[in-house]
């Protein structure tokens, strides 16, 4: 019978080393025409839940409301601005790597040989700036295991094609 061993690894390799990519600054238009289609959905319904229901019953905080919203969505979209300089990627020989977050940070690594498929996706808002969003997917389970969104929509072809190529060797 042979023995088991557990050797102790020494020399781990140095995450810092890869040179990330940052997502396309077109994305950050489109996050904002996003968050801006959705504010505005919220104002316009804010604002007659207040004139019909509630400036009866409170009409003396029917300021503060709209104040605590817009303090609520300048935070929103600061908080958008700031986490979109923080999402980066990176293509290497046998994996895929993507970082983000300002509050949680992190960094999600698959390998190739861990990929079951790719697939591109184009938003309307995105199209309107040639970008495109890809999901890879790995064995077990049924939603994407990591998505890059906010990239030009020819390097996300390629990189689907790179990670195809790979996945099928």
């Amino acid at each position: 019978m042979s023995s088991f061993e557990n050797v102790l690894i020494e020399n781990l390799p140095d995450i810092s080393k890869i040179s990330f990519k940052k997502i396309h600054k077109d994305y950050l238009k489109a996050l904002l025409i996003y968050a801006f289609i959705m504010i505005m959905a919220f104002f316009v319904g804010a604002f007659f839940l207040i004139k019909y229901k509630l400036k009866e019953v409170i009409p003396e905080h029917v300021n503060y409301i709209y104040l605590g919203i817009f303090v609520f969505f300048t935070i929103f979209i600061w908080y958008l601005v700031v986490s979109f300089s923080k999402r980066k990627y990176a293509v290497r020989e046998k994996d895929i790597s993507y970082k983000r977050g300002v509050i949680i940070k992190t960094l999600t690594t698959i390998p190739f040989s861990r990929i079951q498929h790719v697939e591109l996706d184009e938003a309307p808002i995105l199209r309107i700036f040639k970008l495109a969003s890809i999901s890879v997917f790995t064995a077990g389970d049924s939603s994407d295991d990591l998505v890059l969104k906010g990239i030009k929509k020819d390097e996300a072809l390629q990189i689907k094609e790179f990670i195809s190529s790979k996945i099928n060797e």
